[in-house]
């Protein structure tokens, strides 16, 4: 078994050794997202030739999921390009012809959807009463006021005080309800609704945070998230299309499916397991006995390896990071692993014969009057439906067909995948009619919706900057293993992509490209020599 020490041999850089100058290094890719695929893509490009990438499921893509429903297509993941100017995802797109346009008309009036070209946000009540336009215009533009406010703690290094526990849902849900309560030209009614439509407004703003509830996410932090210049847009062919160009220079012997990974041996600490494996595997070369990494799979293969790039999902490494790597991450990463957010956001598509809404709707926004005084958005089991803050019309119908989008997040959303979809598609139904008023609201022709909480391979949808951590966090969960500072073994073992590694693009598909580009880059500036 190999001393975890330089070889006599050897000069202090390990890239010095007789070994590596002999062969091409050896680089294993965990996870076929965006960022496994970006970063394979870059180091093939760049000459490395021993790439392998593995995936835990049967397809590539991670939280890319494009899914047909009759003659649509649905994204029951990612499904915005957020912005154009330098976003390596509008790139791709505009240069493979995969854009429609989408500009400031076809924006509704909520921040989620930019499926409709034209058209009116419908808020309605429990009561069955829709909310009067000039309300809602009133309310959000006091909401947004209070949002651009949450920006500045950050940006402008403004204080947070004590009273708003530096969450983002107590400091905004506290300044807006001051505000409403204020207004010397409003009626106790139109108060009580514009009260009752904070709670709404944090529903749709933790749904675009996949976070529980905006409570849980940090105001001093709030405003590193960087929004990229230009319009967003959508594929209507499927985001899938962005997964497929960036697999398409890349050999399909690099891919292997269905090969989940039990543990990242790490820092030349082959086990006695691996030992007694290698001793017994003929296959297997002498040089490869000493490597700096191994990969052991489900299936109890181990993959010999120079580096590793670990893309999985901050839910994954959460729930699985004291086995998954042997030995354990440095106390600093392991906190930063902890403090950061991810949660949990759902999309129920609902399909129905005929339009029950009218042609100027382009969503119907749930509004809960009896949450004019509430502090929690946290439901009981039973009352889960309530976390569903709104369904956006797909538009247009000649593409989508009568289709709904629904929005969930959080606990709810956990509970929610729990049910069966007659079950979800009933409630969806009953919701419906309560808030439109009209009970003649037929169930849904067809269901479908997502379930990235539950499902082990990513539990959750994209994280967040939770109360208590920081961007300085995000920088904490990308730094490679070992720490070159205090290691005289080969740098860089293990690194780390994905959305979550990334500070000013955490959550998004550009985030994660950029991430997996970010640590090819890495391994291109170390070899550049032997590249050349």
């Amino acid at each position: 078994m190999q001393s975890c020490e330089i070889s006599a041999d050897s000069t202090d850089d390990p890239l010095s050794s007789g070994l590596r100058r002999k062969r091409q290094p050896r680089i294993v890719v965990i996870g076929a997202g965006l960022a496994g695929l970006s970063a394979a893509k870059a180091l093939l490009e760049s000459g490395f030739t021993d790439v392998t990438i593995l995936e835990a499921t049967d397809r590539i893509g991670g939280r890319v999921q494009s899914v047909k429903l009759g003659h649509a297509t649905l994204e029951l993941g990612a499904t915005w390009i957020h912005g154009s100017h330098g976003n390596p995802v509008y790139h791709l797109a505009e240069d493979n012809g995969l854009l429609e346009e989408t500009t400031d008309s076809e924006r509704s009036v909520g921040r989620i959807s930019l499926y409709s070209k034209n058209g009116v946000a419908y808020h309605l009540t429990n009561n069955g009463q829709r909310i009067p336009k000039d309300v809602v215009e009133e309310f959000s533009d006091l909401y947004n006021e209070v949002y651009n406010l949450t920006q500045e703690f950050f940006q402008r290094g403004k204080p947070v005080n004590a009273e708003s526990q530096n969450s983002v849902g107590v400091f905004t849900r506290d300044v807006v309800r001051k505000r409403v309560k204020a207004d010397p030209d409003d009626t106790e009614a139109v108060k009580r609704l514009k009260l009752a439509m904070i709670q709404q407004y944090l529903k749709v703003e933790s749904c675009e945070s996949s976070s529980h509830s905006m409570d849980e996410v940090s105001l001093s932090e709030f405003g590193e998230w960087t929004e990229i210049p230009g319009a967003h847009h959508i594929i209507p062919c499927g985001f899938i299309k962005i997964v497929e160009i960036l697999a398409r220079s890349i050999p399909e012997s690099v891919i292997q499916l269905r090969k989940p990974v039990k543990c990242i041996h790490w820092n030349q600490s082959v086990s006695k397991e691996i030992e007694r494996v290698a001793d017994h595997n003929s296959d297997l070369p002498e040089e490869d006995k000493g490597s700096d990494v191994f990969i052991e799979c489900e299936d109890c293969e181990f993959i010999p390896a120079d580096h590793v790039i670990v893309t999985v999902s901050l839910g994954v490494l959460k729930k699985r990071h004291e086995s998954l790597f042997h030995p354990r991450l440095p106390e600093e990463k392991v906190m930063a692993i902890e403090k950061l957010g991810i949660n949990t956001t759902d999309k129920i598509f609902l399909e129905f014969e005929e339009p029950f809404w009218s042609s100027e709707c382009n969503s119907i926004q749930f509004v809960w009057e009896d949450e004019a005084e509430s502090e929690s958005l946290t439901y009981p089991e039973e009352l889960w439906y309530k976390k569903i803050c709104s369904f956006d019309v797909l538009y247009p119908p000649e593409r989508y067909g009568h289709v709904l989008s629904g929005w969930i997040c959080g606990e709810e959303a956990l509970i929610m995948e729990k049910c069966d979809d007659e079950t979800v598609a009933e409630t969806c139904t009953e919701m419906l009619r309560k808030f439109t008023g009209n009970p003649n609201i037929p169930k849904p022709r067809r269901i479908l919706r997502s379930s990235w909480g539950s499902n082990p391979n990513f539990r959750g949808s994209y994280s967040y900057t939770q109360v208590g951590s920081s961007g300085a966090d995000v920088e904490k969960l990308a730094k490679p293993l070992p720490y070159a500072e205090s290691s005289k073994t080969a740098p860089m073992q293990v690194m780390f992509s994905g959305e979550a590694t990334h500070r000013k693009y955490y959550s998004t598909t550009h985030g994660a490209v950029l991430s997996g580009q970010r640590e090819a880059a890495r391994l291109i500036e170390m070899y550049q020599d032997l590249l050349q």
